[in-house]
This record gives structure tokens, C-alpha cells and sequence, in this order.
């Protein structure tokens, strides 16, 4: 993996790309585009870009032998123009092993990364919590450990000295069987952080949940700290937060609302990045109203949503109901732009989170969703089932509340789902008591 240098002056980056025919010149901008602020997210200033047109992705090097000669040049320019500072190639596709060193020994480099492994090592930097950080690094081991071989090339694969059971191992066993230990432990780790996040669920029981969801980056955490009134972690970078977050919506209803925020996705994202972060999107999956958030502003939305929805099909989320969320809207210049949205997406809600106004119709909208599924009941409960009427007021909008001495009326507005829940558990509650 790259280590960044954080002490002295940031690396400078070249970024090489191949146009296959399936990539037209406007795709083949927005992934260099993407990549460029990839690489400012770690902290790379790139300087350089340069693509090449092949009919495919070369098995051997990646690139042409043209190409790289004269990317060979751009390095020795580089480094004559930046004495103090480090060069570094960053691919836009994930290499093979042996792509990734026959490139860096033809380029005559060692810093050479691709878009997978920038991906990861900025998703690394970025983890907080607990199960992010387990999620990440068992990522990047499964990414490291065919990579050992090459990243060797027999220069350390002597003997380990010592007794025991590792005697006699190469370097390169040791490293592998290491890996698989470490990845072994982070499943376990990340099982059981799977049944807390269960238990958690089952208490939660029946409250109603939205999730915004979309391209990294597109303003998802803005509007969950003006939507929930909470400190969520905002920045203007790439894959800011990794985290899913779930607070209440703000105003709270009754019953409640839960808004969640997931993890952004992005072009090229790899596969293993979100088959390990499934259990965070778990949020979604969770959820019974999708807010799909969109950069209005940004040229490439059609793109993210394209992305987005992709993802959202992988890990089961497609048939969720879904409203789209135009954000940035104070930031297109353009006013055609989001004319031409509008038609193109006539039931989306076009928003800025900085605009009060705007953050009520989004509060709206999710309220809305939810009272629409809602029928009026009558439930009955007995003096001593106080906890039943705790559970109808937090579940049920409670319309009205008469007590004589046979217990409590109670005139609610809930979801059938809801209603089932109190009406099953009355009934266990009041069910006699078997004898022995």
C-alpha cells in the first residue's frame, strides 16, 4: 500500500487512463475528472494527465509501449521540476498484480498506484468507527495478499529464522498466512458487530425509516444535520463519512421517523468495497422511502445517478420506493440546467440544504410519505398494561384517550404493521395462563 508522506511537501500526480472503444471522449473526462479529485482527497496535487486510445486494456502493462515511453519523459520532467517531491502514476482502472510491476519497472517508478487501491487508502483514512474500520482493512488485505508476490519479487523471500511452527517458511508464506489469520479475525469481528447491530434493530421494532442515499459527495450528510438537527460530520471531500448514521427526523412526529445516512458510492467502486460494506447499506434495505440525492450543479449527475442506481440494484435496495432530491441548486449557474432536469425528472424535489425553506418541503415530503400509509383504530388495553400504552404512544399517533374500570380506548392512527405488533401483543398479555 502507498504510504503518504504527511511531513513534507505533498507528492505530485500523473494520471494515465486507456480509451477502450466503449469509452466515449465525455465518460472518458468525467473519470479522470473523478480521479483527479480522488487523488486531492488523499492529498496529491496532480499535474499531469495522459490517456491512451487501444482497442483494449493491455494484459501485459496496462499501457502501449509508446505511451510509456514517453511517460517516462513526463517523469524525468517532473522530477527535475519538483526536486523535493515525490512522483507518483495513478491508473484509472484496478491492475493486476503483474500489471502494477511490469508498469512500475517500465515508468522506472515505485510509487505507482491504481484507482482501487487510491480508493481504499482514502476509505482507510477515513474510517471511524468500530465496523468501518474492520470493513476497510479486511478490504484491503483481500487486495494486498495476491499482491505480495509481485510487490517481493523474490528479494526477501529467504528463509524465517527461528523454531516453532513457522520455521523454514518464506517470507512470502509467512505474509500470506498472516493475512488470512488477520482477515479470519475481522469476519469474526465483524459477525458480531453484525448481531448487536440486530439487537439494536429488534428494539427499534417498527419505527419507519428513510435513508438518503446517492454519489459521494453529493450533500447527503448536509441534509441529514439540517433534517435531524445533529452534528454529522460534513466536508466538501470525497467518501467524507463512511459511517451510517440514523437520528430522528427534526421536528419530531409522532410516531417517530428515522433518517439514516449511507456511505456515498462512486464510478469503479470496487466490488469487494461494496459487498464488505453491505452491512452499512443495510440501512437502506431497512428503509421503506428512498431520498436518491443528486448534485444538480454538478455536469456528470446523469452519471452519479446512473452509478448509484447500479449499487442500489447490487445489494437489493431497486425495489425500494424512491423519490429523487436535486441538491446544490444555488450552485448551477445555468438556469436551462435545471429546466431540463425538471422535464427529465418531473415528481423530483429540487432543494438546497442551506435554504430553510427548502429543508421543510424535504420534512414535508418524508412526513407526507409515511402519514399516507396510516388507517385510524380503536385499541383496547387493561388497567395493568402500562407498558402497552408506552408502546402506543410511541408508536401511534394517539387521536384520543378515555379510561372507565374496565381499562383505557384509545383512538390511534398507525401502519397496519404497527397495529399487528400491539394488537398480538395484547393478545399474549391477556392469553390465561396455562396450568401445570
Amino acid at each position: 500500500m502507498y504510504e503518504l508522506d504527511k511531513e513534507n511537501a505533498p507528492p505530485v500526480g500523473v494520471l494515465v487512463a486507456v480509451q477502450t472503444r466503449d469509452i466515449d471522449d465525455d465518460a472518458l473526462r468525467a473519470s479522470l475528472s473523478e480521479l483527479r479529485r480522488l487523488a486531492k482527497t488523499f492529498g496529491i496535487e496532480v499535474v499531469r494527465q495522459e490517456s491512451q486510445r487501444l482497442p483494449g486494456i493491455g494484459k501485459a502493462m496496462y499501457l502501449g509501449p509508446g505511451k510509456v515511453e514517453e511517460l517516462k519523459l513526463v517523469i524525468e520532467e517532473l522530477r527535475e521540476e519538483h526536486l523535493d517531491r515525490p512522483v507518483v502514476v495513478i491508473a484509472d482502472d484496478e491492475l493486476s498484480p503483474w500489471q502494477n510491476r511490469k508498469l512500475a519497472d517500465a515508468l522506472g517508478v515505485d510509487d505507482l498506484m491504481d484507482r482501487t487501491e487510491l480508493i481504499l487508502e482514502i476509505f482507510h483514512r477515513h474510517a471511524r468507527s468500530r465496523e468501518a474500520r474492520a470493513q476497510v482493512e479486511l478490504v484491503r488485505l483481500a487486495y494486498q495478499a495476491p499482491r505480495l508476490r509481485e510487490r517481493r519479487k523474490g528479494g526477501d523471500a529467504g528463509r524465517v529464522r527461528g523454531g516453532g511452527k513457522g520455521a523454514g517458511e518464506s517470507a512470502l508464506e509467512l505474509g500470506r498466512r498472516q493475512i488470512r489469520d488477520r482477515m479470519a479475525a475481522l469476519r469474526h469481528e465483524l459477525e458480531e458487530i453484525g448481531r448487536e447491530r440486530d439487537i439494536q434493530r429488534a428494539r427499534r421494532g417498527d419505527l419507519r425509516c428513510v435513508a438518503l442515499v446517492g454519489y459521494t459527495n453529493a450533500g447527503k450528510s448536509t441534509l441529514m444535520r439540517v433534517l435531524t438537527g445533529s452534528d454529522v460530520y460534513v466536508e466538501d471531500k470525497l467518501f467524507a463519512t463512511l459511517d451510517a448514521t440514523i437520528r430522528t427526523l427534526e421536528p419530531s412526529v409522532t410516531p417517530r421517523i428515522l433518517v439514516s445516512d449511507t456511505v456515498g458510492f462512486i464510478r469503479k467502486l470496487p466490488h469487494d468495497l461494496v459487498a464488505s460494506f453491505k452491512s452499512t447499506l443495510d440501512a437502506a434495505l431497512e428503509a421503506r422511502l428512498l431520498l436518491h440525492v443528486v448534485d444538480a450543479s454538478d455536469p456528470d449527475c446523469r452519471i452519479h445517478i446512473e452509478t448509484t442506481l447500479a449499487v442500489l440494484n447490487e445489494i437489493g435496495a431497486g425495489d425500494i420506493p424512491m423519490r429523487y432530491l436535486f441538491n446544490k441548486i444555488d450552485r448551477v449557474e445555468d438556469p436551462a440546467i435545471l429546466d431540463v432536469l425538471r422535464a427529465e425528472h418531473p415528481h423530483g424535489l429540487f432543494v438546497s440544504a442551506h435554504d430553510p425553506a427548502d429543508v421543510a418541503r424535504v420534512h414535508e415530503l418524508i412526513v407526507a410519505t409515511f402519514q399516507g400509509e396510516r388507517q385510524e383504530h380503536t385499541l383496547r388495553i387493561a388497567p395493568a398494561q402500562g407498558a402497552i400504552r408506552a408502546l402506543i404512544f410511541e408508536q401511534c399517533e394517539v387521536l384520543d384517550e378515555t379510561w372507565d374500570a374496565e381499562g383505557g380506548v384509545f383512538q390511534v392512527r398507525a401502519t397496519p404493521v404497527v397495529i399487528d405488533t400491539i394488537t398480538r401483543k395484547l393478545a399474549e398479555q391477556t392469553a390465561p395462563t396455562r396450568r401445570r
